[in-house]
């Protein structure tokens, strides 16, 4: 049987189970007749088949007017008739070949067009950055209302249909207020006025489809896991849908469904697919309309239609009430909607070109409020008094003489920066960014002979007790020749040393000061500190690094905030780093010291895990050490991932029986991360199995293998900080990343590991695969989170700086009248965060 007419039977089955409702295919089965009657004229193998086609479609065109399902039970059943007939004589004559389709999508199954494709339609646009072109600026009309910031801060219960039990649900999205609820935005589109037919999908395009189901299948695969498989069709083509541990989908993903499927089109056997796509019951107000409509974020309680008659609500009535921040000239200048004009758009788009600038709105918001925060900060860093160092231009000489290398030419750069800075009456306030072994520890131990020939104190705060180790014993080597006296001060210091270390502070007999968050317990007096660097800045709250200035050198108007220099191993691309950390001066590592060798990267698939564990074994049996990372503490339903402490159990017992295994994983107490980390440093264990625990931290210089399981779940810049865990010794090292998943993003992502040991050139990479939100993984402690912005969208970044700047110039406390709503919005996006230095 040709293409077409096993098609056409596949239809007449469907709408038979359906109940002869007219519902087998989107729009009906006339629809489906329009784009199947050319394709079976085509593939007719003789005329009596030419004339069959013709009564099919005479039949189908008229399905949908015969008057209830009765009628039209009897119309199918004598095209079933006729078909069978047609099998019957085909059976024992060749039929014609049909010619080759144009594009192979799917697995036969076929079946219905949807009512918008009766055009041929045009490609999907992302909402996102136009390619090419400029968006027509045509703002949309808006109700004319007076600013109610009151009404605004109501409860979600004040809008009409929002009970308690709405109202819970709403605030685990994170509105408790009317005005929180404006900004809970839809997390994508179904654009009805722009569909694209299966036949016209192109591999890793982001893509809206509408179809029916055509069947729908359930299995269970390795580690017990359940894969649900649908066929959609929409009668152009047929394309598969996979969903991965989400058994529930195969009762709700019925055959005859119509959906909307909303995903990345990816590649399967060379047939192409959606792996795990989004996916709603179509509604057919909206496809008739052509209407674009929202998707909100849901959760238990909120179904989407009630979610979005509770926006259409909240949207229709407050949005215009919402006070406009923006001076009017900043909107002008910049072609920006109106604060009203913005929401009302993101939410209900009349189009793709109002949804673009309603967007293009909040992104300004938020990165403009960001960077008037960021001067803020700076501005109120500076007016507080600073200690200026004095000391003689040869103060270093000795430092410089008693190196065993010469340092780099960057090195000497930032610490020119530096010694400008501390000499000033201002507070130094300096983020310190180098990739790992760049010589940050070398940087600082200038900065802290500065101090000391000033007369001064300086103190380093690690986040860990070993890593506070760590440096006391780097550092000490560097500055003990030079008469400076070093102590190490952490939880775990003896009291009657902690009581002796405390009074020679207070004195001023210690120089330099290394230690833990014990440097900033209430017993800690400083003699006169004046410089004091935090290492891995991201690792310590708001409240401690305060603690650690409020120790600072006391003058007659109270305490001379000491110079902060910010150390940082985790590279940020440096026009992030100055969004991010607006209110710091930057200086930058970006020379290696000669000599350090390259870790020898290379990438592996799953099946090569043994020659993995090989290498371990020839590496340990040399005398030397190695790591073994994992995604994940524990088994996820949500990912397929290998759990740490299971893999540890079974290299134990299965793989390395003979030799010592350790483990370490952030759900460890303090004090056992300490053990394990103390005994693999020790040599005590052979192995060391971790999760993203050991990204920052400890040099053991013995370890020259890095095994990252699972390595396509991590970022590029994390990968490359396990990378740097190794290589910290004298032997070649090696870093060994085994994939469990190989699609063309993972490839191209461990393939730039294997060919670069640069930390900023991988970032870079890994902010364009991946972007900022997953780039950080988490929210930057200090960082308000943005909600539409992307921090690489550098062209709008550099045009709300400038704005920032300008403004804060003229009117930096936002005094002006004009500017009251403006200083308003910068408090509210500011008070989750606190203070970001």
């Amino acid at each position: 049987m040709t293409r077409s007419f096993n098609r056409l039977k596949r239809v007449l089955d469907l709408e038979a189970q359906q109940g002869y409702q007219n519902k087998a295919v989107v729009g009906g089965i006339r629809q489906f007749a329009v784009f199947w009657v050319e394709q079976a004229r085509t593939e007719a193998a003789d005329e009596l088949d030419q004339a069959l086609v013709e009564q099919v479609a005479d039949v189908l065109m008229d399905y949908g007017r015969l008057p209830g399902p009765e009628a039209r039970q009897k119309a199918l059943q004598s095209l079933q008739t006729s078909l069978e007939r047609r099998e019957n004589r085909l059976g024992s004559a060749p039929a014609k070949a049909a010619p080759p389709e144009k594009k192979q999508q799917a697995p036969p199954p076929a079946a219905e067009q949807p009512a918008v494709e009766q055009e041929e339609p045009e490609e999907v646009v992302d909402e996102e950055e136009p390619a090419g072109k400029k968006r027509p600026f045509a703002p949309p009309p808006m109700p004319e209302a007076e600013p109610d910031p009151e009404g605004l801060a109501q409860p979600t219960t004040s809008l009409k249909g929002v009970g308690p039990k709405i109202a819970q649900a709403l605030e685990k999205l994170g509105a408790q207020t009317l005005r929180d609820l404006l900004y809970v935005f839809p997390r994508r589109y179904d654009d009805y006025t722009l569909m694209k037919p299966i036949k016209d999908l192109i591999y890793d395009e982001q893509v809206t489809i509408i179809g029916t189901i055509w069947e729908t299948r359930s299995k269970r695969i390795r580690g017990d896991q359940v894969l649900v498989q649908s066929i959609i069709s929409d009668g152009s083509g047929t394309i598969q849908a996979t969903w991965f541990n989400q058994p529930w989908l195969a009762e709700k993903l019925k055959a005859g469904l119509q959906i909307v499927l909303s995903g990345k089109v990816d590649q399967f056997l060379g047939r192409l697919v959606f792996n795990s796509p989004e996916w709603e019951p179509l509604e057919m107000e909206p496809l008739k309309t052509r209407r674009i409509v929202p998707v909100y974020p849901l959760t238990s309680g909120l179904n989407s239609n009630r979610m979005r008659d509770i926006m259409r609500a909240a949207v229709s009535h407050w949005s215009p009430r919402v006070p406009e921040p923006l001076p009017v000239e900043i909107r002008q200048r910049q072609d920006l909607y109106t604060l009203p004009q913005a929401i009302s758009q993101t939410h209900f788009p009349e189009s793709q070109d109002t949804l673009y600038h309603a967007r293009r709105r909040l992104v300004f918001d938020e990165l403009f409020l960001l960077q008037l925060g960021m001067q803020g900060f700076r501005r109120d860093w500076q007016a507080q008094p600073g200690f200026p160092l004095i000391f003689s231009p040869d103060a270093l000489d000795p430092f410089y003489e008693s190196l065993p290398f010469a340092l780099t030419a960057a090195q000497r750069r930032v610490i020119a920066e530096i010694a400008d800075d501390v000499t000033r009456s201002i507070p130094m306030n300096r983020l310190l960014q180098g990739d790992v072994g760049s010589g940050k520890t070398v940087v600082a131990a200038a900065a802290m002979v500065m101090a000391a020939r000033a007369g001064a104190q300086a103190a380093l705060m690690a986040p860990t007790e070993i890593l506070a180790e760590q440096h006391y014993q780097g550092l000490s080597k560097l500055l003990t020749p030079l008469g400076l006296n070093v102590c190490l001060l952490t939880g775990s210091t003896p009291a009657a040393e902690k009581a002796r270390i405390y009074d020679e502070l207070t004195e001023g007999t210690i120089d330099v000061a290394i230690g833990t968050h014990a440097l900033i317990q209430p017993g800690v007096q400083f003699h006169k500190l004046a410089l004091t660097v935090i290492d891995e800045q991201h690792r310590f709250g708001v409240d401690q690094r305060q603690a650690l200035r409020d120790k600072g050198v006391p003058t007659g108007d109270g305490v001379a905030n000491p110079h902060v220099l910010v150390m940082s191993a985790t590279p940020i691309p440096r026009t992030l780093a100055l969004s991010l950390y607006g209110d710091l001066d930057l200086s930058v590592l970006d020379e290696m010291p000669p000599g350090r060798q390259e870790i020898k990267t290379r990438w592996l698939r799953g099946s090569e895990r043994e020659r993995a564990y090989g290498f371990v074994r020839r590496q340990v049996k040399a005398g030397r050490q190695a790591y073994i990372i994992y995604p994940l503490v524990e088994e996820s339903d949500k990912i397929d991932a290998k759990a740490a402490v299971a893999e540890y159990e079974r290299l134990q017992a299965e793989v390395f029986p003979d030799l010592r295994v350790g483990l370490i994983h952030g759900r460890l107490k303090s004090d056992e991360k300490e053990a394990a980390m103390r005994a693999f440093y020790s040599g005590e264990t052979h192995v060391l199995v971790a999760t993203s625990v050991i990204e920052v931290g400890v040099d053991v210089p013995n370890s020259t293998v890095m095994v990252i399981e699972g390595a396509n779940r991590f970022g590029l810049a994390q990968l490359h900080q396990f990378r740097g865990r190794v290589g910290r010794g004298e032997h070649q090292s090696y870093c060994l990343l085994i994939a469990d998943n190989e699609s063309a993003e993972a490839e191209e992502r461990l393939s730039a590991l294997e060919k670069t040991n640069d930390g900023f050139v991988l970032a870079e990479k890994d902010l364009e695969i991946r972007g900022p939100g997953e780039f950080f993984g988490r929210r930057q402690s200090g960082i308000p989170e943005l909600q539409m912005a992307s921090l690489l969208d550098m062209e709008m970044l550099t045009i709300a700086r400038d704005e920032a700047e300008a403004l804060f110039r003229a009117d930096p406390n936002l005094e002006d009248p004009q500017h009251h709503w403006l200083a308003e919005r910068v408090r509210q996006f500011w008070e989750q965060a606190g203070d970001v230095s």
